[in-house]
């Protein structure tokens, strides 16, 4: 069982993750809280495998709370639930020793995938999180005009072995495409008319064909190889 606490000032914010997280077998809300004190007291009481926070809180806000826990509390595993895709927070919760940083709008899909990439010592970004942080990062390999080069480059540093996009299947490379376009998983089934669950399954079958094993890593993959641009 994965003990979890919540820590978010609006309580009906908090509820609505309850619940969600109430339909899963192998999950359970141990607490909650809504600042960084209250937060602090519930991991000495109730020592939870990990804490789903929100970046905006009264007083500590969540990015010195994880740094926090990150010195007390090492073994205990934090995504950050935010509002704001802005590659700023995201580099700067990654620095500051989250795992995860996952859109306030994501699914119930995503927030499964995200909890249990994380409990399995993976790091896990929203799909548009993951475009905005890849965007720039070639950016800073030498601006827009460059972009071309920089994923030259990166290509070169790939895995030696790895399977290029002609050997994926044509699903598989339409579904590799939305991930790295930013597209949730709801989204995706919407547009190509296909279950959440199939869009999850082919999803793990593009990370074990290619060895990758985050969303951040897909995104970067379609990047390097050509597939997206990242101007799509």
């Amino acid at each position: 069982m994965i003990r979890i606490l919540l820590v978010e000032d609006h309580s009906l914010v908090r509820a609505g993750i309850r619940a969600l997280l109430a339909g899963l077998d192998d999950m359970t809300v141990v607490a909650e809280a809504s600042d960084a004190e209250g937060a602090i007291r519930q991991v000495a009481q109730q020592n939870p495998d990990m804490v789903l926070m929100d970046i905006a809180l009264p007083g500590v806000n969540g990015l010195e709370l994880t740094a926090h826990f990150r010195r007390t509390h090492p073994q205990l595993q934090v995504i950050i639930l935010s509002m704001y895709a802005d590659e700023e927070y995201v580099l700067q919760a990654l620095r500051v020793g989250a795992k995860g940083y996952l859109l306030k709008d994501s699914s119930i899909g995503e927030l499964e995938l995200a909890i249990r990439a994380v409990m399995r010592g993976e790091a896990y970004l929203s799909p548009l999180v993951s475009r905005h942080v890849v965007s720039a990062f070639v950016k800073q390999q030498g601006g827009d005009a460059d972009a071309n080069g920089a994923r030259s480059r990166a290509t070169s540093h790939l895995k030696e072995g790895l399977a290029t996009p002609n050997q994926l299947t044509p699903r598989q490379r339409e579904i590799l495409r939305l991930i790295a376009q930013g597209q949730t998983t709801q989204g995706i089934a919407n547009q190509l008319s296909i279950s959440i669950k199939t869009v999850e399954t082919h999803r793990a079958q593009l990370m074990e064909r290619l060895n990758i094993h985050s969303i951040a890593g897909l995104v970067r993959y379609a990047v390097h190889t050509g597939l997206v641009s990242l101007d799509d």
